[in-house]
């Protein structure tokens, strides 16, 4: 059976994380309150930020601010977008 969490996120019920994305008290609260969806959509969305900000995640300042728009993003607040980031035109 598929293990289900109220997603922070999203606001209701959905598949969750079949394990915490990484050690410690913050990775037990994502793998708790977070959907396997917008933990995806998150790592994706990491990605983007670490390219085109050109973050190196060995400084502590830009593991702060990476942790900060986590945060910001599995809880539907305001967080940082990618410049010039143009999704993919999925109807063709």
């Amino acid at each position: 059976m598929t293990r289900t969490v109220h997603c922070r996120r999203y606001g209701k019920e959905l598949e969750g994380l079949a394990q915490p994305p990484f050690p410690g008290p913050a990775g037990e609260a994502i793998y708790n309150e977070v959907s396997k969806q917008a933990w995806e959509e998150w790592t994706a969305h990491q990605t983007r930020l670490i390219n085109e900000k050109h973050l190196n995640m060995m400084s502590p300042d830009d593991r702060k601010y990476i942790t900060a728009q986590r945060e910001n993003f599995l809880s539907g607040e305001n967080f940082d977008k990618a410049e010039g980031y143009v999704p993919e035109n999925k109807e063709k």
